[in-house]
């Protein structure tokens, strides 16, 4: 199929039918593949599904057709599919010369969502992550499929029912179809026009509403429309020049993500939320953390965190895979390596990070308040994590509000699965140190003294913290009124990462 030509979705419901009747879903295809054909479908690794589709049900057929993107007979595809309507809207291609072979025209790849909805990413053939061709293509303009990025925005989102969302910079249409479950108008963007065509294609064969496609580079397509959420995973690599639209920002360094970011206030309702995946410069001379700080837009609360660090030969060896061109010609390689550490080198670039940007509009930061935290976490977490962000900037404004002595006649419990460790040598009186760590949500862990562990392991939401601690004092024989002076902040510390939590229900009522 020509890159021009792409289905029409006008019997996409019928086709949705089939591909359930088959039990062509995430969960079918695991149990009919099995666990490790499954997972090495994820690496684009073909050969055990290939194997385990030998049959002749109709599932083996959709999973070889739409996944391995291989040839099935005719009469195979007619008992799977309803084959004359799907060949007239361009799904697939019957080849009567060949034999009556079918052929997909598309990848048809079916998706999990959070509530176990069975959905379907529609993308071009061979690039979704785990498909046939796997990633590694240096087309322009070809939209890509599922990918880990998409799932870690999906997984990050705030995910609250809303009035309006944008999905800026669609492509196949994964985040739009996330929003579709919880906001009542959806508009997705994307300068590729096939994007938007595949994103229509992605929401028709899921069942889900049809958005508002617009077509445009970053907010251009939305004018002064603001929204509730908007959600953005950009074409945020850093690279000499924009030659592949999918992944390439197309502007200096990493100016895409800042500007992105800078012009989103503007577009955000109050309250609203913005939530992207970015790269960003260290850069000599500079802290990172300031150069993140200065993009969140006036009005905003910013919580940014940095999952991962490349030195520039990691970076650009990363993407110059991403695209095939380690398996070019060595002297092209070599050249496009070269680029790579020359563009790095002019803008004194030293290393690159990647994580997570999520604003929100507040009136608190309007009023010269703004909570904006920078920081880096680049160990497990537990997803889905919308909840935890709410949870995030929830505590950052309980904070603003209480001085040290609203936090001591304030009531707080412990946070749930939270467990402490005692760390130390085998058979020793006391341990050499406490650590709080969290099992659930960003699993933080944090060491603690003897005095804020005892506070953490009493919390239950029945006494003010000051009083506990003076019952703490005297069982430790220290002054009550230094500890009270000196545990404030280690009760803001645990309070601001989610160990603890200011009691339902219970204000400062004093002591």
């Amino acid at each position: 199929m020509s890159k021009s030509s792409l289905p029409a979705p006008d019997h996409a419901a019928t086709l949705r039918e089939a591909l359930l009747a088959a039990d062509f879903t995430a969960d079918g295809l695991l149990d009919r593949l099995g666990a490790p054909a499954y997972a090495a479908l994820a690496r684009s690794e073909t050969v055990p599904a290939l194997r385990a589709t030998r049959g002749d049900s109709p599932l083996d057929t959709l999973v070889r057709l739409f996944l391995l993107q291989r040839p099935v007979a005719e009469e195979r595809a007619r008992e799977a599919l309803p084959l004359d309507e799907c060949v007239a809207d361009g799904w697939v291609t019957c080849e009567s010369d060949a034999g009556g072979e079918v052929r997909a025209c598309v990848d048809v790849r079916p998706y999990g969502g959070p509530d176990g909805e069975d959905w379907f990413i529609v993308s071009d053939l061979g690039c979704a992550v785990g498909g046939a061709g796997g990633i590694g293509t240096r087309e322009e303009g070809v939209v890509l499929g599922v990918g880990g990025a998409s799932t870690t925005l999906a997984g990050i989102t705030v995910r609250t029912p809303v009035a309006s969302a944008l999905d800026l910079g669609t492509g196949s249409g994964i985040q739009a179809l996330h929003a579709a479950q919880h906001a009542t108008r959806v508009t997705a963007t994307d300068l590729n026009p096939r994007a938007l065509e595949f994103t229509r294609l992605t929401l028709a064969l899921s069942g889900a509403t049809p958005a508002d496609l617009r077509e445009g580079s970053l907010f251009e397509p939305v004018g002064s429309d603001t929204f509730d959420l908007i959600v953005s995973n950009p074409p945020f690599v850093i690279s000499p020049g924009a030659r592949l639209t999918y992944r390439d920002g197309g502007m200096g360094g990493d100016d895409l993500c800042r500007t992105l970011v800078q012009q989103a206030g503007d577009h955000l309702n109050e309250g609203g939320y913005a939530q992207f995946l970015a790269n960003w410069q260290h850069v000599e001379g500079e802290e990172w953390q300031d150069r993140l700080r200065s993009w969140v837009p006036y009005g905003c609360d910013a919580w940014i965190v940095q999952r991962e660090v490349q030195d520039v030969t990691q970076y650009a060896e990363l993407w110059l895979r991403d695209s095939g061109d380690h398996r070019s010609d060595p002297g092209e390689y070599d050249e496009r390596y070269e680029a790579w550490l020359d563009e790095f080198e002019a803008r004194g670039t030293t290393s690159v990070g990647f994580g997570w940007i999520t604003l929100r509009k507040s009136a608190a930061a309007a009023a010269g308040n703004p909570s904006i935290v920078v920081e880096e976490w680049p160990h497990a977490v537990q997803q889905p994590l919308g909840g935890a962000v709410e949870e995030h900037f929830a505590r950052q404004d309980y904070l603003r509000d209480q001085d040290d002595a609203a936090l001591l006649a304030g009531h707080f419990t412990l946070a749930a699965e939270v467990v402490q460790e005692q760390v130390g040598l085998p058979g020793a009186e006391d341990p050499e140190h406490v650590v709080l760590r969290q099992h659930r949500g960003m699993m933080r862990a944090t060491k603690v003294d003897a005095v804020a562990a005892g506070f953490a392991g009493v919390c239950d939401g029945s006494l003010p913290a000051g009083r506990i601690l003076d019952a703490i004092a005297q069982l430790m024989a220290e002054d009550p009124v230094l500890l009270r002076d000196r545990t404030p902040q280690a009760i803001r510390l645990l309070v601001e990462e989610g160990f603890l939590e200011p009691a339902p229900g219970v204000g400062a009522r004093g002591e």
